[in-house]
């Protein structure tokens, strides 16, 4: 029996969403990996693909080769390229929630999200920092899969990956200014186990190899540019030592990321959203996938927003997209296995 297609979520419709999925769709079809959209049919059909309401996630995958599977869930307001709205906030949100119950209820094998905009969802009440927080809250009740116990009071891990390089988020959607009070020894060995875990389980890697990073600038230079190193990321990482993780720092940050250093390692616990996002747009924007490890389901998404700016202009490129679908559908496998 060929697995459960991928569900995804159309994203902002003001957005490149539609016009990545129809491309992505274009790439896929011949080869897969299989996925039905949870969106809005018109705004598909618009995109000059062939397009296919589909009753249930397994009927859309059996049309997949032939047509854009959708189940089809409608705005209940027009779309105006480029221009965000607060009126889409409960067509998107109702998107993400049915993409993630079908994972939950096993019609899916994975969840992959189309970018969102914070700023129209806040206006319209949305109570979440982004798409990580909410689906852990969708989550929170459903069983972790055997092997793993549950994330933990803090969540899920936001992790980015492209080629050779993972990074993870001690702090996500953070203010700059609050993430040095935020880290702790907890949340940084929290953020490392988990990553230990899904290394392990989604990718592949049977003894996983972490590289810490430092908050302030040389690692803190001894105590001279900071303690941080010394009073919480240092101790974190004899605690993760003594766990049996393979775990090294805290390391400068500036260091960290050229090809010999990431030879060291198979992912780098980050303290802030920058340190770790900037790294992997840097040697690869166009390919990089976020994938949220500590779900019960898989979910990933494309590294990037939702493009207002190019929207509707027939010049949005897929590739984050396809790499984001690949990626899930190869963790679901793994998990299946």
């Amino acid at each position: 029996m060929p697995p459960p297609p991928l569900a995804l979520s159309l994203g902002d419709p003001a957005g490149v969403g539609p016009e990545i999925v129809a491309k992505a769709w274009l790439a896929l079809k011949g080869e897969g990996p299989a996925f039905v959209v949870i969106g809005d049919r018109a705004l598909l059909a618009a995109q000059g693909v062939p397009v296919v309401v589909a009753a249930s996630m397994a009927e859309g995958g059996e049309a997949f080769a032939q047509a854009l599977p959708v189940i089809d869930l409608p705005l209940s307001s027009p779309v105006q390229v480029g221009k965000p709205s607060s009126a889409h906030a409960p067509a998107i949100v109702r998107w993400i929630e049915t993409a993630t119950a079908l994972a939950l209820e096993g019609q899916a094998c994975g969840v992959v999200t189309a970018p969102i905009a914070k700023a129209p969802l806040y206006e319209a009440g949305f109570k979440f920092p982004g798409h990580t927080e909410f689906l852990a809250d969708l989550t929170a009740h459903a069983p972790m899969p055997e092997r793993e116990g549950r994330a933990g009071e803090r969540g899920p891990v936001m992790m980015l990956a492209s080629g050779d390089l993972r990074t993870v988020l001690v702090t996500i959607h953070e203010p700059y200014a609050k993430a040095p009070g935020l880290i702790s020894v907890e949340r940084i060995v929290h953020t490392a186990l988990v990553t230990a875990q899904a290394l392990q389980r989604d990718f592949g890697i049977t003894q996983p190899r972490l590289a810490v990073a430092g908050l302030n600038p040389h690692a803190g230079e001894s105590g001279q540019i900071g303690r941080e190193e010394i009073e919480v990321i240092g101790p974190a990482v004899r605690a993760l030592r003594a766990l049996g993780i393979d775990a090294i720092g805290p390391r400068p940050a500036d260091t960290l990321f050229h090809p010999e250093a990431r030879r060291t390692y198979d992912a780098a616990v980050c303290m802030y959203h920058d340190q770790a996002l900037i790294p992997v747009k840097m040697l690869d924007f166009w390919g990089g996938v976020n994938v949220t490890l500590g779900l019960p389901i898989v979910r990933t998404s494309p590294d990037h927003g939702v493009g207002y700016d190019v929207a509707g202009q027939g010049v949005a490129r897929p590739d984050s997209l396809i790499a984001a679908l690949r990626t899930a559908a190869a963790i679901a496998a793994r998990r299946a296995s």
